[in-house]
């Protein structure tokens, strides 16, 4: 994991200085003399050499450091705390309607290989991974928010809402993002599945006369969930990254928000804590996922 975050921050660290553009010159604007802009780099540490400013920075992450924001006027772990809670609910609320909805659409249909049921699946599951999630997201606004008025367009709620409240504006996004990631664990349970339904141990279950519903879920996908586990885990770590476009699409202001205006006013402590911070949650999903692997299945223990 050190190593992989060592070399996520350098990638980081290359990837939002190659951004075009300069911060100075935009806090600035377009008026400012070239004498203000230089000032104003110098006061920043902008114009430190580039091998100067990354061994600055490998330091400040090293010691969980973040930096200041540019524009915010606060520190990068401030604002990541003030937008997190928003990212996290939407993230745990379409990684649960992506798993609801593929793990049993995906044991269904290796049940039912080859049905009409099963044809029906795959084309479901093909055509909800080649959409993007912001054009089904616009096209849930066009219907449900501004047709039908059953849900709100976009935002998050007056300052006053209460949390249910809250999570009416989140029921869109997290269609948006859910549905697209749904498809994955659709098609890797069906997989899952037929490896194992033709393995032995389900035959003879069958001929000792158990149920369908005992053979299915207790003896075959028992032996398979251990990989479904794996493509859930790394679901709910893309979901994390997959928020940007949509909280932008439904003008929510979490962490994915955050990091595009960053992005447009080149604020690069923001752009580089953000990533950090949503790669590590992704190695550190990966590794939990790794070791749920021990309890799910004992032989793994061995």
């Amino acid at each position: 994991m050190a190593v992989v975050m060592f070399i996520v921050a350098s990638i980081v660290f290359v990837i939002s200085h190659v951004i075009p553009g300069d911060p100075a010159s935009v806090m600035l604007g377009p008026s400012a003399t070239a004498d203000d802009v230089d000032a104003l780099r110098a006061r920043l540490g902008l114009d430190a050499p580039l091998p100067v400013q990354y061994l600055e920075f490998l330091r400040s992450v090293a010691a969980l450091r973040l930096g200041e924001s540019i524009f915010l006027n606060r520190s990068v772990t401030q604002a990541l705390i003030e937008r997190a809670p928003l990212t996290l609910q939407l993230t745990c609320m379409a990684a649960c309607l992506a798993t609801l909805l593929g793990v049993p659409i995906g044991v269904l249909s290796a049940v039912r290989r080859g049905s009409a049921l099963d044809q029906v699946v795959t084309a479901f599951s093909m055509t909800a991974a080649s959409l993007p999630s912001f054009w089904i997201g616009l096209m849930l606004i066009e219907y449900f928010a501004v047709q039908w008025h059953i849900l709100p367009v976009a935002g998050y709620g007056p300052p006053d809402a209460d949390f249910l409240e809250r999570l009416r504006f989140l029921v869109l996004p997290a269609i948006a993002v859910g549905v697209p990631n749904s498809a994955l664990i659709i098609r890797f349970t069906r997989t899952s599945m037929l490896d194992v339904l033709h393995e032995d141990y389900v035959r003879t279950a069958r001929a000792k006369g158990l149920g369908p519903w005992d053979v299915i879920m207790k003896h075959a996908f028992r032996n398979a969930r251990t990989s479904v586990l794996t493509v859930i885990g790394l679901t709910v770590a893309g979901l994390i990254g997959g928020a940007i476009v949509t909280e932008t699409v439904f003008a929510l202001p979490g962490v994915g928000n955050l990091v595009v205006s960053a992005v447009l006013r080149r604020d690069y402590p923001v752009i580089q804590g953000a990533l950090l911070v949503i790669s590590g949650l992704y190695v550190l999903i990966n590794l939990g996922v790794d070791l749920l692997y021990a309890v799910l299945d004992p032989r793994v223990r061995y």
